[in-house]
């Protein structure tokens, strides 16, 4: 049987933890910053935040024209969530800087696309062609990989996702690789035989993927895009709220709607 005592003890220390539940949620953010960079990645994000409002979550949305400063921002604590990169480039980025965030949730796919204003095919490219590739390693490997696998080139078997430039092995049109910010790359297209593109840039640039691309990189890649927060936020209630609202019917029939399979989501 219980004393007394031993059952004062126990209820003060249900009380206690009754008292410190309420106080994490009542703590709980209602209000949030997330980076995105422009183009579908913000337009995405404005739907959510409209679904976030009926929901009592109010979002701040904070675009980048670029894929460094919104980690930055993020392990800096500027930013709650970011909504913009995939896996591979996040593994690398907390690699390479030593930050403090994780993946929250899988967002969209977007294929990668090559692009020309002086081809149609890519048969036509020319011996010396020079190409525009993103010049962080995660999407400039992507880009030879697909290069790969359309019979253009021939990597190094170790070569992996980090492939670079100096992994080609085998080049029969002695293609010429220009690494570009991946955000300048719509604009090289006057300088380039061909560019690849990541696709929320093109769509920026008025660039439409289904059309206007002379390939496509397969949608069965491993390049989803992610919900990334700090570390230190994993398991939080608001945390828990954005990826539901993400993952809404609301927000899927609106991205399967605005962008007509060039963005695809990935829940």
């Amino acid at each position: 049987m219980l004393t007394k005592r031993t059952l004062l003890q126990s209820t003060l220390a249900l009380a206690a933890a009754v008292t410190l539940q309420a106080t994490a949620f009542a703590q709980d953010k209602t209000s949030i910053k997330i980076g995105v960079t422009g183009g579908p990645h913000a337009q995405i994000m404005e739907q959510v935040k409209k679904v976030a409002e009926k929901q009592g979550l109010t979002i701040q949305i904070v675009e980048f024209g670029d894929y460094v400063q919104p980690n930055a921002a993020l392990a800096a604590g500027d930013l709650d969530a970011n909504s913009y990169q995939h896996r591979p480039y996040l593994d690398a980025q907390v690699k390479d800087r030593g930050y403090k965030i994780s993946w929250a949730a899988d967002t969209v796919n977007f294929p990668i696309g090559i692009y020309s204003k002086k081809i149609k095919k890519l048969d036509d490219l020319p011996q010396g062609a020079r190409f525009g590739i993103p010049n962080d390693p995660t999407n400039g490997g992507r880009v030879l990989l697909l290069l790969q696998s359309l019979g253009l080139i021939k990597l190094k078997e170790s070569a992996g996702l980090k492939a670079t430039p100096l992994d080609v092995i085998s080049n029969p049109k002695k293609l010429r690789f220009v690494e570009l910010d991946a955000a300048q790359l719509p604009r090289s297209l006057d300088d380039m035989d061909a560019s690849a593109i990541n696709t929320n840039f093109a769509i920026s640039a008025g660039l439409n993927p289904k059309t206007d691309s002379i390939a496509m990189e397969s949608s069965k890649n491993p390049y989803v895009n992610i919900l990334v927060i700090r570390d230190a936020d994993k398991g939080k209630p608001w945390v828990n709220k954005l990826i539901g609202v993400y993952h809404s019917n609301e927000v899927k029939a609106f991205i399967e709607s605005q962008f007509k399979g060039s963005v695809l989501p990935a829940f």
